[in-house]
């Protein structure tokens, strides 16, 4: 087989990995409601920490980000021999993202891809994941919005990827497009949050479903 094929077959499980919706999944095992049914209707971590049940949240996020972080890490250490390099990384990543929005096995309906962007971040570089981690907590902290954190978080990725070029990495163009699609399509996904921010409606962190 060759690195095409290969590459589009690790491009097309990573996909259908990154479409597991495990809030959904985390959620139904546990016993709760359907996150796509109260809160913010996202199938998220922060929107199953609304059910109150702080495990299931824990578990979807790590999941989230697990399914974000695998194929990547899997290319980066065992991609080389077969062919697969930087460009192959590059679709794995932007493929695991887009499943996770758009999941085949639960039509088409997704979450807004944070935890699994963080995992795929974490995949291309230890660094790279924890600086941007880093950012999403200083502003989850000081302002208690999950959506901003997030939204803040994404516009920096681009950027400490680009910084840590000859210092942590060498960097790579098609991988810093995957990472500015990711973030451009996660800002996208928050519209709706960005409005209610502006409007001063948007919920906290650790706000419950109503009842």
């Amino acid at each position: 087989m060759n690195s095409v094929l290969l590459t589009l077959a690790a491009t097309l499980a990573a996909y259908l990995l990154g479409s597991l919706s495990f809030a959904v999944i985390v959620s139904r095992v546990m016993g709760l409601s359907d996150p796509r049914t109260y809160g913010s209707k996202n199938p998220g971590a922060t929107n199953v920490l609304r059910s109150g049940n702080k495990m299931a949240a824990v578990v979807t996020l790590l999941f989230d980000a697990l399914k974000g972080w695998l194929p990547v890490l899997l290319v980066r250490w065992y991609g080389a021999p077969y062919g697969l390099g930087d460009g192959t990384l590059a679709l794995v990543a932007l493929a695991a993202f887009l499943g996770h929005l758009w999941p085949v096995f639960f039509r088409f309906a997704g979450g807004k891809g944070v935890a699994t962007a963080a995992g795929v971040l974490l995949g291309i570089s230890g660094w790279l994941g924890l600086a941007t981690l880093l950012s999403w907590l200083i502003i989850a902290v000081f302002f208690r919005y999950s959506s901003l954190a997030s939204l803040v978080a994404a516009a920096f990725a681009l950027f400490f990827y680009l910084l840590g070029d000859g210092l942590a990495w060498d960097s790579d163009a098609r991988i810093g497009l995957s990472i500015a699609a990711m973030a451009g399509l996660l800002a996208w996904r928050h519209k709706d949050n960005i409005r209610r921010l502006l409007a001063g409606t948007e919920s906290r962190l650790g706000a419950k479903k109503s009842v």
